[in-house]
């Protein structure tokens, strides 16, 4: 999906908060001038796609012209965090019962995001704002609505009474949106496969629906001929697509090379390298939760889910910015602070209760990716000379006007 882009995140000032943005650089100027020459590249399309092509056309025709299309992303992406949000404030531990509204109303935020999410693109077409800013700001988005669509779907189903599950099917659904822009950064192509994004966030649509109409407990129902309770039938499913995917990916990855010379990345680095920051983030993850005398991940999973969530989303937001700058990635991030002081206190035996160092993780993660979203938009359309919510673009130093955004 290609996304539109516009303006400034942050109006240009001499507050405080204007000089601490612009005193924590990220990209270069090197970078800034690769991002400008990147032209977005998919090719594939899943089951469902072409009929809803249909209506997404239809849908973009009845919004205004003077909507920015990254103003559509952001909107969609803030409805799915708000009801996610309402059903974990409701289920903490994934265990304990929602009320029925807040499962109807995570569905239907779920498929208005998913229709926003599809008609960014087409709106920055429409409006001749297409920057690349936007395809940088749809990925980002979705990587942070994947970890949100994975934690909903693990609340309705009540996979907190399998801690086991749950972890490894939050985990999977973090490493497989990671893959995805791995063999991106390798090929230089997004690659949609038959059963992709949007087969899945319909899928976690019915769930939602259905929990919200015969409650959370359809999901306990015993099935009699497989003695598997129905909540497996989903989580089989997304198991064997999620392993289809990942082998079509690691295809491409391992066996037919990259795009760079000798085989290597857009960037002309490593085709394995990119593997690491995930692996650090999975496995600190896991040994935390190992490790943990108080079972902070089994007594407070969503908190846990959303603080590695938030960081997933940054080390992948990270991927896709070294792919559209063809520039090398950094094994370090700044947001592994916060795992590092869970870790460091289980080291210290806990001289601080997990629950509160679990609270500061997630603070520390979530200020961390939206400085480093801030920055990266702040960069991008001041070089870009575009604004990232609005379609008006910025006056540059001639006078003369450039439209921006991104397709």
């Amino acid at each position: 999906m290609a996304v539109s882009a516009g303006a400034s995140v942050i109006p240009r000032k001499d507050g405080f908060y204007d000089k601490y943005i612009r005193s924590y650089q990220i990209l270069t100027q090197g970078q800034l001038k690769r991002l400008k020459e990147h032209k977005y590249s998919a090719e594939g399309q899943s089951v469902l796609e072409p009929p809803m092509q249909v209506f997404w056309r239809w849908t973009v025709e009845q919004v205004p012209l003077w909507w920015a299309p990254n103003a559509i992303t952001i909107i969609g992406l803030i409805i799915n965090i708000v009801t996610t949000l309402i059903l974990a404030f409701y289920s903490p531990d994934c265990v304990q019962e929602a009320p029925r509204w807040a499962y109807f109303l995570s569905g239907v935020g779920l498929f208005v995001y998913q229709t926003l999410d599809a008609i960014d693109g087409k709106q920055a077409r429409r409006t001749k704002s297409s920057s690349p800013l936007g395809e940088l700001f749809d990925h980002g988005c979705d990587s942070i609505s994947t970890g949100m669509v994975i934690l909903g779907a693990s609340i309705a189903m009540q996979l907190g009474h399998q801690t086991g599950w749950l972890f490894f099917e939050n985990l999977a659904a973090f490493f497989l949106f990671y893959v995805a822009h791995w063999q991106t950064y390798v090929c230089g192509t997004l690659k949609f496969g038959k059963i992709d994004v949007t087969e899945g966030q319909f899928a976690v649509i019915g769930i939602y629906f259905l929990t919200a109409l015969f409650g959370p407990q359809i999901w306990s129902y015993q099935l009699p001929v497989l003695s598997l309770q129905l909540k497996f039938v989903p989580i089989i499913f997304s198991l064997f697509g999620a392993a289809l995917q990942v082998s079509c990916a690691f295809q491409v990855i391992f066996m037919q090379g990259g795009v760079g010379k000798n085989g290597s990345t857009v960037a002309g680095t490593s085709t394995v390298f990119p593997v690491l920051p995930t692996t650090v983030v999975v496995l600190i993850a896991v040994v935390i939760q190992q490790k943990s005398p108080s079972l902070v991940f089994e007594n407070h999973p969503c908190l846990y889910l959303l603080a590695f969530g938030l960081l997933a989303a940054k080390v992948t937001n990270r991927l896709v910015v070294a792919h559209m700058t063809k520039s090398e990635m950094d094994l370090w991030d700044s947001g592994l602070l916060g795992p590092g002081a869970l870790f460091l206190n289980q080291y210290f035996n806990c001289v601080l209760s997990e629950y509160l160092v679990l609270w500061l993780c997630l603070t520390w993660v979530l200020f961390d990716i939206l400085r480093y979203s801030a920055v990266v938009c702040q960069e991008i359309c001041e070089f870009l000379e575009i604004y990232c919510f609005t379609i008006t673009s910025r006056p540059n130093a001639g006078g003369d006007k450039k439209n921006g955004s991104v397709d």
